[in-house]
């Protein structure tokens, strides 16, 4: 299709496509929109597949109505609850993905935010983290402040994942406990004392193709380079538990528009992968550089020796990608 071929050698040139130029992939031919974002992404960002995982850190009883999450102590769902882990699990789990060539391991909590007491002794184990492992440590802990972020920073945390989830637009269809420009506000805290910012939104929640391309919008406003694309996974006890899923072809396309959106970025498979009947493999062909790895907070995800021989098949190389 030339529309296509017209926007990829726009996008080589360095120049920035619009919204209603992204908004009109979304009409195009699968196939052809596809192969044209991995080009993309071979283009800019070669062979590099950036890994990681996550640790629930801290789970439910949250405070915030997010009608995603299965941690909401607003909902009915059977989830463990349990206060902030040791430094000791957080510390073994960390070099299990150490050894086993996970780039990044991401500690999240849930809750809106962390209280100085928890903030302090996550910091604490992030410092030994970093004395014992070469893996580059990640956190998600809520809408901080930037204090809370220079703590982070000086502890040895790298990145901190905030996702925005969908657009301004619909978020307030999602949550009602926090507000969009909360959300901002801690992003822009985090990358003002210099930690990188990794955030995304998931796919599924009622949102429409603007909405998506809204949000990559913002995050490309924000600077942001690691943008994670979540497939709802429907929880029994959730307002979204009967969102019909979206399927194979629908990711793909998100994922390949998202490419010509973010041509240098990591475009990171992230909850959900595991509901696709090949785990993301297809995405992975339509300019996906990026997954997590391993069980998501409440799911279960995929097993890093599974990924790894999957991105060996692909001929990835896992290497850290900051675009």
């Amino acid at each position: 299709m030339e529309y296509i071929s017209e926007l990829k050698e726009k996008v080589f040139k360095n120049s920035l496509i619009t919204k209603k130029e992204a908004l009109a992939l979304y009409d195009a031919p699968l196939e052809e929109l596809c192969q044209a974002a991995n080009e993309i992404r071979i283009h800019f960002c070669g062979s590099a597949f950036d890994i990681c995982t996550i640790i629930n850190g801290k789970s439910g009883r949250c405070s915030e109505d997010c009608k995603f999450c299965a941690q909401s102590a607003h909902y009915h769902t059977e989830i463990q609850s349990y206060s902030m882990l040791s430094t000791d699990t957080l510390l073994t789990e960390a070099k299990y993905n150490d050894i086993n060539g996970v780039l990044r391991y991401s500690i999240v909590t849930s809750g809106k935010a962390l209280n100085d007491a928890e903030l302090d002794s996550l910091c604490e184990s992030v410092h030994i983290i970093g004395k014992q492992t070469k893996i580059s440590v990640c956190a998600s802990l809520g809408l901080l402040k930037e204090s809370q972020f220079q703590k982070l920073k000086e502890a040895g945390v790298t990145r901190i994942h905030n996702n925005l989830e969908t657009s301004r637009r619909y978020f307030p269809n999602v949550c009602s406990t926090h507000s969009y420009d909360e959300k901002i506000a801690s992003i822009q805290a985090a990358q003002r004392v210099g930690l990188e910012v990794c955030s995304g939104g998931i796919m599924g929640l009622g949102e429409t193709a603007e909405d998506r391309v809204d949000m990559a919008l913002t995050l490309r406003e924000l600077g942001v380079n690691s943008i994670p694309i979540n497939l709802l996974n429907p929880i029994p006890g959730t307002p979204f538990e009967n969102n019909p899923p979206l399927t194979n072809d629908d990711m793909c396309r998100i994922v390949a528009v998202y490419r010509f959106l973010f041509p240098k970025a990591s475009i990171r498979l992230a909850g959900g992968r595991g509901l696709l009947a090949d785990k993301g493999e297809s995405c992975f062909l339509s300019g996906g550089n990026a997954a997590i790895s391993r069980d998501m907070l409440t799911t279960a995800g995929i097993s890093i020796s599974s990924d790894m021989k999957m991105l060996q098949n692909l001929g990835y190389k896992v290497v850290r990608w900051n675009g």
